[in-house]
């Protein structure tokens, strides 16, 4: 469903991201793990339009995207959850989940509101709440309810479980399994690697702005050498 062949970001003089090469599935659960820089942020940007490329392509459910608009891309059915979730504070949960949605057909959005409350239940008892006073693991659901509100065909996820608590880090992995028992296609930014490894179909690790290995989560797991010299234990 999405191919990134030969991948270039520059920042200035400096690229962020070199020659980077990545592949998901239909109905994937594909992972991004690396140290702090080494441009897992950059290269969801990227594929999201939201940052420039030197170099490479982006091929998405079979057409070309490469340096199209993000507005572009999100019709497409590519969406993304920010880092920080990006939520919009001063407006309650229904208007941030009917921004989400104005990429949809006006008479889908209520099926669609019905839908996000069932798979969060969090977001009805806040319904009237202005984000802003949600608490970050409600904040970060509705983040990813936003995204879901566009129908998306891939949705990619930066940082999850950043800063949440280890209870709320485990609702979100629940959240993953729960996507990917409906068959959604998911790339994933995570620094918690051993728990993104646990449910990842495969991941790609990333240091210094190149992808440094490749693999089923299975599979790097077992690979303490990656651990100890690319992610950093």
């Amino acid at each position: 469903m999405l191919e990134v062949s030969g991948l270039t970001t520059a920042y200035g003089a400096i690229n962020a991201l070199r020659d980077a090469n990545l592949t998901v599935g239909e109905g994937e659960v594909v992972g991004l793990i690396g140290p702090n820089g080494a441009g897992k942020t950059t290269l969801l940007g990227s594929i999201a339009g939201l940052l420039p490329i030197s170099a490479g392509a982006i091929h998405f459910d079979g057409a070309d995207i490469t340096s199209t608009a993000p507005e572009k891309i999100l019709r497409s059915g590519l969406a993304l959850v920010p880092e920080h979730r990006r939520i919009f504070s001063d407006m309650t949960v229904e208007e941030n989940l009917k921004i989400g949605g104005i990429t949809t057909k006006a008479s889908e959005r209520a099926e669609l509101l019905d839908e996000m409350v069932e798979l969060f239940p969090v977001l009805r008892d806040k319904w009237d709440t202005p984000a802003g006073y949600m608490s970050g693991g409600e904040a970060q659901q509705l983040a990813i309810a936003r995204a879901l509100m566009s129908k998306p065909k891939l949705i990619m996820m930066d940082e999850p479980s950043l800063g949440l608590a280890p209870i709320l880090v485990d609702l979100v992995f629940e959240l993953l399994d729960t996507l990917r028992s409906q068959g959604r296609t998911i790339l994933v930014v995570e620094q918690n690697a051993t728990r993104m490894l646990e449910v990842a179909d495969r991941a790609y690790v990333l240091r210094s702005g190149e992808v440094v290995a490749d693999g089923t989560g299975r599979e790097l797991l077992e690979r303490s050498d990656l651990f100890d010299t690319f992610v950093g234990g």
